[in-house]
C-alpha cells in the first residue's frame, strides 16, 4: 500500500491549505483507491498560518476584537497551541484582505497586531509566534508597539498618528511603559522574506506597491523607516535595520526585533518543526506539496521548497502542484522537486481558476498519482 503525505500551502484567494490538501487527496484516491493519505496543513507565516498550525497539531482557536489596518474594528483569530505557546498572524489584524479597496500604507497600522500579542500574554503565553505575511502596513511596527505601551512623539510632544505617514515627524520615543511581560516572553517572527528595512530591497520599495503605494509615497515611506531606524539607534544604541527579515510586513519584522526584543526565523522551518512534519514524512512513500504560484523566487523561504528539501532527507519523491508556473522552474527542480504539475491545464482567466479550484485540484491529484504509479511501473 502506497502511503502519500500531502502538505500544501494555501492557494491564496481560492482555497485554504486544508481545502487544497483535501481536494488533492480526493483526486489521488480516485487514481488509486488503495493508497493511504495523510494531510498536514502548512503555511509559511502568511495568511492562514494560525488555522494551519492548529489544524495540524491541535490547540485552541481564539478570537479578539482589535483595531484593524484602517482603524476599524475587526475580529481577529489567533491560537493557543498549548498552555504557554501562542500563535498569531499579522494578516488577521492588519492584512491586505482587511483594507481591500482602501489600501494606503501611509495610513494603515499594526496596532491590532500588538493587541493580539497582549491578548496572548493575558492568556499566559510565554512563547508567541507571529506570522508576518500578508500585511497592508508599512509603519515599522510602531502601531504594534503603541498597543503594548510604547510611545512615539513628534517635536511638539504629540503622539504620532497611525500609519507610515507620520514617521518623518518622529522626534523621540519612550519605551519605558512597554508591557513588562515582554521581557520574559520569547517572541518569534515567522517570515518567508529576507529583505532589510530600507533601500532598494527594503519594505517600501519591494512590497509597497502591492499595498497601494505610489512611486512618490514609496520614497516617503522609505525615508520614514530610515528615520525611525536612526531615532531607535540613538535610543537603544543598536541597529536592526539591516538584519534579514527586518523589512517583513512593512517593517513589522524590525518592530519585533527592536520593540519586542524578539527574533526572526524562516516561517516554513518553524512550521515544519511545530507540525512534526519530519516524523510524518519519514512514514511516507510519496510527498505531494503545492502553492498557488511557483517559480524560481519560490526558493526564498516558500513552503513547498522547504517541504521538498525535508522529503529529500528521506530520499522520497516529491510532486508539486501549482496554480500557475512561472519563470526559472529549473531552480525548483534543483531544489528537490521531482515533478511540477499545473492545476490549470487549459487556458483560463484567474477568476475562472479560482471559481473552479476544487475540480482543478482534484484532477491534479489524480494526475499526480498516475504519474507516480507510472514511474513505479517503469522502474520495475
Amino acid at each position: 500500500m502506497t502511503r502519500v503525505l500531502i502538505a500544501s500551502d494555501s492557494f491564496k484567494g481560492s482555497a485554504t491549505s486544508v481545502e487544497v490538501a483535501n481536494y488533492i487527496a480526493t483526486g489521488a484516491h480516485q487514481a488509486d483507491p488503495t493508497i493511504q493519505v495523510t494531510t498536514v496543513p502548512i503555511a509559511d507565516g502568511g495568511e492562514g498560518t494560525v488555522a494551519s498550525v492548529l489544524a495540524a497539531v491541535g490547540g485552541e482557536m481564539r478570537q479578539e476584537t482589535v483595531i484593524g489596518p484602517l482603524g476599524q474594528s475587526v475580529q481577529a483569530h489567533w491560537g493557543m497551541i498549548d498552555a504557554t505557546t501562542a500563535i498569531i498572524e499579522v494578516a488577521e489584524a492588519a492584512g491586505l484582505n482587511l483594507a481591500k479597496d482602501d489600501l494606503d500604507p501611509m495610513l494603515t497600522t499594526t496596532y491590532g497586531v500588538g493587541q493580539l500579542v497582549k491578548a496572548a500574554l493575558d492568556q499566559g503565553a510565554q512563547k508567541i509566534y507571529i506570522g508576518l505575511g500578508g500585511s497592508a502596513t508599512n509603519d515599522g511596527g510602531i502601531g504594534m508597539a503603541q498597543a503594548l505601551g510604547g510611545h512615539f512623539y513628534d517635536a511638539k510632544g504629540q503622539e504620532l498618528a497611525y500609519g507610515g505617514n507620520g514617521m518623518l515627524q518622529l522626534d523621540h520615543v519612550d519605551l519605558t511603559e512597554l508591557d513588562r511581560r515582554l521581557q520574559s516572553a520569547t517572541i518569534v517572527g515567522l517570515t518567508d522574506v529576507a529583505n532589510p528595512l530600507t533601500g532598494p530591497q527594503g519594505a517600501s520599495a519591494v512590497f509597497g506597491p502591492q499595498k497601494g503605494a505610489t512611486k512618490e509615497t514609496i520614497q516617503i515611506l522609505d525615508r520614514g523607516l530610515d528615520h525611525l531606524n536612526q531615532v531607535l539607534m540613538d535610543y537603544q544604541k543598536r541597529s536592526c535595520g539591516n538584519l534579514p527579515g527586518a523589512g517583513a510586513a512593512g517593517g513589522t519584522g524590525f518592530g519585533i526585533l527592536t520593540f519586542l526584543g524578539g527574533r526572526l526565523e524562516p516561517g516554513i522551518e518553524q512550521i515544519m518543526r511545530l507540525t512534526k512534519l519530519d516524523d510524518r514524512i519519514a512514514q511516507a512513500d510519496l510527498v505531494i506539496t503545492g502553492e498557488g504560484q511557483i517559480d524560481g523566487q519560490s526558493l526564498m523561504g516558500k513552503a513547498p521548497i522547504g517541504i521538498a528539501r525535508l522529503a529529500k532527507k528521506h530520499q522520497l519523491p516529491v510532486i508539486l502542484i501549482a496554480g500557475s508556473i512561472g519563470d526559472n522552474i529549473q531552480a525548483v527542480y534543483n531544489a528537490g522537486v521531482d515533478l511540477v504539475l499545473s492545476s490549470t491545464v487549459t487556458p483560463m482567466s484567474v477568476d475562472q481558476a479560482i471559481a473552479n479550484v476544487q475540480p482543478l485540484l482534484t484532477q491534479a491529484g489524480y494526475t499526480a498519482l498516475k504519474a507516480f504509479n507510472l514511474d513505479a511501473v517503469v522502474v520495475k
